[in-house]
Order: C-alpha cells, then structure tokens, then sequence
C-alpha cells in the first residue's frame, strides 16, 4: 500500500501538488468562521446542580443578570476614604452613567466596605450569549478609558475587574501568547533543522508544508464544530498551534531520516524516496493512529471542551500525517538531492556517532538500561501523589499584570474574597414563598462557615421562586471555596429548604464543583478506553499480544513521571496551590498518544533489524543507532514547540507547556530510546508471541524494491 501511495506520488509530484492547492482552496473558501468561548458553564452536562441553578435562574428572572463588571475605587496613598471621598466616587459613577457607554446598560456604586479601604461599584452590561458577540470586550473597554478620564484630579484610583473583564484581559493575553508561540516555534524549528540537516531547504520545508496544511486545519475544524455544535475553548488555538507544528515536523523528519538513510545506501533519489514511504510509511500511520485514537477518545468526556478538542487535534494530526506522506514526497521527488543544499554530510553516515555507542552499550547490558530509566520514571512518579487540582480557568488565562487581576486583589482589602463572582442559591416552591420562609432560610445560609454575607432575596414575579447571592470568604476558584460549596453551602442549603421546596447552588464555584466531579468520571472512563484502543493498534502493527503490554506500562510510567515532575516544580519548587485541574488529562493523552509514537518507531525498526537475522540484543542495538537520532531530534523539536508555550506569560499556558514538553521529552528520551528497547531485547523472540514478527526473511526488503523512472 506505501509502496504504491510512494510510487505514485513521486511519479506525480505536480498533480499531488495541484491536488493539494485545490483542497485548501475548496476548504477556506467554504469554512466558516471558528469561534471560541471562556464561558466554563457552557462546557458542562445539563444534569450537573451548577447547571440547573443556572437554567432555573434564566427562567425565573428573565431580566435580571448579575453584574458583568466591577469597578473598585481606592485612595492613591492606600488611607482609608473620607466622605469626600465616596462623594467623588458617587460623582464618577454618576458621570459614567450620563455618558451613555455603548452596552453598559447601568452602573450603581456601593457603600464602601467597613473599614473603608475600598468601594465598588456594579456595571451592567448587554448580556451575551454567543462566544463571537464581542459587545461586552468592547464596553469594558471603553469604561476603563472613560474611568480613567473621571478619576483624574481626584485622590482616587479605579480598576475595573470581574467576568467581562476578565474576559477581555483573557482574550489580549491568549492573543499575545498566540503570536509568542507562533514565532518561537517557527522559529525553533527553523534552528533545530538548520542544525541538524545543516540545510535552509530543509529547515524550511515543514514551515511551508504546515503552513499550507494548517488553512486546512482550520477549516475543517471551524466546519466540524459548527456541524456538531461543539463548544472550543479558547486555549485550543495555541495547543493546535503546537501540535500541528510539532507532530506534522515530526512525521516530515522521520521522512527525511529514512530518504537521507537510502540516499547512502546508494538508491537513486525518486527511488529512495519511495523506500522512506514504503519502510516508515506504516509506522507513522500507526503511530498518527494511535495519536488520533487517543485525542477522539476525548468525545466519551463528560465536558464539552474536551469533546470539542479531542476532534479538533486529531483533525490537525491527520491532516499532518497525509501531508508528510503526500505533499513532502512530492516536494522532495522534484527538488532530489538540492533538499540537502549546501550540506554534502546526507552522502556518508559519520562514523563512531553517539547512538552506535549507546546502541552497542544497550546490546551488552540491557538490564542496566532498563533499571536506570524505569529507576527514574518511578522515582519521578512518586510525586505525582501529591497533585492538587486548581479550577481557576480564568484569572489563570491573564497575566498578574492585567487589570482585572490586580484589582481582584486590591478588592481582597476591604471585602470578601468572593465579592467579584458570588454563588447563587436559588429556593423553588409550588407556592408563593412567605417572608417567614424566606428570613428563616437567608440565616441558615449566614451560619455555613466559609459564608461572608448573604443578600436579601430576589424573588420571581409569582413568588414562587427566590434567589440569594451568597458571597464566600475565600476567591471563587480557591480550594477552600470550592470545599465550602461542595459540602456545607450545598449540605445547609438542601436541608434548609422549607417542607415542599427545593434548593439548588450555582454559581461559578458550584460550576467548578461540578467539573471536578466530570473530571473523575472522565478518567474513569476516557483513560482505559484511550489505553485499550492503542493496544489495539499496537498488537495490529506488531502482530504481538506482548509487545502492547509492556509498551503500554513504560507509557504509564511516563504519565506518571510527567505529572511527578509538575507538582515537583510548580507545587513544591514554586509554592503554587496546585495545577491547573485539566492538565491530567490533556497531558495523559499527549504523553501516551506521543509515548507510544516513538514506542512504535522504535520497536518498528527493532523488528525490521530482527528480520534481517540479527538476535534480540543485536536488534535493539542497531534499532537505536538507526532510530535514536530520529527519535532525539523529533523528541527535541516537538518538546521545544510545547515548550514555547510557557513564554505566553499566563498560568494555564505555562503549566502546559512544561507538563506536556517534559512528557515527551521523558517518552523520547527515556521511555523509546532506552526502556523499550532495552525491555525488548530481555524479552527476546518472546516479546513477538504469537506471531513472528521478528522472524528473518529470505531476502532484505531493499532487495524487492524496482527502480523508480527518473522521468
């Protein structure tokens, strides 16, 4: 089958080319446009407490809607506000209003809190419902520059945070990060090929490749989502960034290694071309497999930004796969030996490289191999004990600069922590509820402990309804605030309600709640179902039902190491509270699915040694000095783009830049290049059973192969 997809693209460079040119036409020309939301409520199951709080709020007060911004007002020497001041506060607001901002539909000033540090004033704003209406954005950017304007000459100063603008200041920061990572991963790319092809074409050969692919890219997932009304979260476009440019890099070097390969081996260049397909053409198949396999086993997620990013990724590495075994060939085939302009190393194999000396090494001792990297993995793994899960999607998306964090914390001085995002308790009854009810009700809420306040309640037009804004004394996404709605907000509230009614919790820390509670079924279920369809793969591949077991605990010693070392770094060496709560399994999937990409590289190319008559030791050896630099140079490509990530100078990015590009720096460097190799030559012809994968064939495959016309 590769043998013929090679031959035939080779021989038809221009056609492949031309095809190519007209699928990206065809699919931007058609795509409509992809949209992205913050909104973490619109990710959730409607059978989740958080979400019937918030459907039963819509209904029952139509028209109400809880401040989308807050504006904090504080003295510039940090002393407490005298009387004049709130009268210039009162002032400002009152000026705000006249001013008649575009969708800021009311802002109402607060008294100040009670040891007159700080005072707030509410914004409404045009309530949104779709991820693309940019209206809020908008206003919030025309307050703080209106806000801006009113508070000079006075002894004040003013920040506006809350949802919309943390919102806004999310979106500027994701949209710097984007263009941070962009550069830089073009740019490490571009480097590390540079040094190691020693060749501009090459080095800018994926950049033009990826490029062309990624409009693709986009518009098929813009077409999928709005087809199956999937929700994209808006870290999505730097991961796809990343993943497209890493893995598709990857798949093109793999290419690349194996033409350089027969090039030496004396074929011409269409026929070694055709050779790389044929000899790594199944092996990137199967490893792009595995990879979409376990990014569309994100669909069985309980939440909707993983059932959207799991389509969305494998929609990239697919894309990227049939480019690397298309388009590259094609751009190759007509260019020959120039690829390698002005490098003239592709001709001879050095001599007593770093990988024949580690390959001969690992053939003498594969037992210490195999100890020292499993040694490390589980030392590693060790810490991953101590995770702790943090929700705060949000304030963890900006920076500590952007305004809205800044003043979320000056807000800390004189109020409750949970003054900006409060929970909603919501009181529902057949009946209208009486004043009686609802006094008794507003004091058991008061006497949870983690409580700060609890307003008087709204009630719906027929009464029959009633919801209390429940201010927390901890940050809304706080461990400790998420504890206070999970057990005794949630315990007080259902007790409390009177005979014959029923209370729900919402809110933004219910949500967070409630995503936790996702998150344990979804590693109940989408790790096993990910782990059992990879060994699928891999027992088709390698026609072993042993070799999948092993490979897939190395991987798990990978996930394990990986997250070992994040809370190592972020938890203990940085003092943070925790990781961000999705990391787990977005990194689970990339270091599995990319683990088990290089396993299967690896052991490919063992087998093919094994079936040119070398015994098990002998094999793996060779298998790492052919392969190693392959897997060295695509493990330090790919955990350099994810690397990137952490310049983007916001939380979530960070953390996930360091989590997955240690993960697959540990699956490269530790789990493909020394433990499965060294595990597989232990094993010996069993590792095979019951097939015989690694049984010698009559006559070596490079034998087989015709020509190709030059023509």
């Amino acid at each position: 089958m590769f043998a013929r997809l090679g031959s035939l693209v080779v021989r038809r460079p221009w056609w492949t080319i031309g095809a190519w040119v007209l699928i990206i036409i065809g699919v931007v020309a058609s795509a409509p446009t992809l949209t992205s939301t913050t909104d973490q409520s619109a990710f959730l199951p409607s059978h989740y407490e958080s979400i019937q709080a918030a459907e039963l709020q819509e209904k029952a007060f139509p028209d109400a809607a809880a401040p989308a911004a807050i504006v904090v007002f504080e003295r510039s020497d940090g002393a407490p506000l005298s009387p004049a001041d709130v009268t210039a506060v009162e002032s400002v607001t009152g000026q705000l209003n006249q001013a008649r901002l575009k969708d800021v539909t009311g802002i109402q000033a607060a008294p100040p809190s009670d040891n007159r540090l700080v005072q707030i004033a509410a914004v409404q704003m045009t309530k949104v419902t779709n991820p693309s209406d940019t209206r809020q954005n908008d206003a919030v950017e025309e307050l703080r520059t209106a806000l801006q304007d009113k508070v000079r000459g006075t002894d004040l100063k003013a920040g506006v945070t809350g949802s919309a603008a943390q919102s806004l200041d999310a979106q500027e920061s994701s949209t710097k990060g984007l263009a941070i990572i962009g550069i830089a991963t073009i740019a490490l790319i571009l480097v590390l090929l540079l040094v190691i092809f020693r060749s501009p074409v090459i080095a800018l050969l994926p950049i033009v490749v990826i490029g062309a692919a990624s409009m693709v890219v986009n518009g098929l997932i813009a077409t999928v989502s709005k087809a199956f009304d999937l929700q994209i979260d808006s870290s999505v476009s730097s991961i796809l960034l990343v993943v497209l440019y890493g893995v598709g890099t990857d798949y093109i070097l793999f290419l690349m290694f194996r033409y350089r390969e027969r090039l030496r081996a004396g074929d011409d260049p269409k026929t070694a071309m055709v050779g790389a397909v044929t000899r790594v053409g199944e092996a990137i198949t199967s490893a792009a497999g595995a990879v979409i396999i376990a990014f569309m086993a994100l669909t069985l997620s309980s939440l909707g930004m993983f059932r959207s990013l799991g389509p969305a990724l494998a929609i990239a590495v697919a894309v990227a796969l049939l480019a690397g075994l298309t388009l590259v060939p094609a751009i190759v085939s007509l260019l020959g030996t120039k690829v390698f302009w002005p490098s003239k190393a592709w001709r001879a194999e050095p001599k007593g490289t770093v990988f024949a000396g580690l390959g001969r090494g690992l053939g003498r001792r594969p037992g210490v191999f195999a100890v020292t990297a499993g040694g490390l993995l589980v030392v590693l793994s060790v810490f991953a004990v101590g995770f702790n899960p943090t929700f705060d999607l949000t304030s963890g998306s900006t920076s500590d600069a952007s305004e809205s964090t800044v003043y979320s914390k000056e807000l800390l001085k004189g109020l409750p922590a949970g003054v900006t995002q409060p929970s909603d308790v919501l009181l529902r009854s057949p009946n209208a509820l009486s004043q009686e009810q609802l006094a008794a009700y507003r004091t058991e809420l008061n006497r949870v402990d983690g409580v700060g306040q609890v307003s008087e309640p709204t009630l719906s037009q027929d009464n029959s309804v009633a919801a209390y804004k429940v201010t927390l004394t901890s940050t809304p996404e706080s461990d400790q605030a998420i504890d206070t709605v999970r057990g005794p907000l949630r315990a007080a509230a259902h007790a409390a309600a009177p005979a014959g009614t029923t209370a729900v919790v919402g809110g933004m820390t219910s949500v967070f709640v409630d995503f936790q509670d996702a998150m344990n079924r979804d590693y109940a279920i989408v790790f096993p179902v990910a782990a059992v369809l990879i060994m699928i793969v891999l027992a088709l591949l390698l026609r072993s039902l042993v070799a999948p077991w092993y490979l897939m605990v190395s991987v798990f010693l990978g996930f394990g190491a990986t997250l070992g070392a994040s809370v190592l770094v972020f938890q203990h060496l940085r003092s943070e509270s925790g990781l961000i709560f999705t990391l787990p399994l977005i990194m689970y999937l990339f270091v599995v699915a990319l683990g088990t990409d290089y396993n299967i590289l690896m052991v490919a190319r063992l087998r093919e040694e094994a079936r040119e008559g070398h015994e098990p030791k002998r094999a793996a050896a060779l298998a790492l000095h052919h392969t190693g630099p392959t897997i060295a140079a695509a493990g330090v490509i790919l955990a350099g783009t994810f690397a990137s990530m952490m310049l983007a100078g916001n939380t979530v990015l960070s953390q996930m830049g360091f989590a997955i590009s240690v993960g697959i720096a540990i699956a490269a460097f530790v789990m493909a290049m020394f433990f499965t190799p060294a595990l597989t030559a232990l094993i010996g012809h069993r590792a095979w059973w019951p097939g015989h994968g690694d049984a010698p064939q009559e006559s070596r495959p490079s034998d087989d192969r015709e020509p190709v016309s030059k023509s």
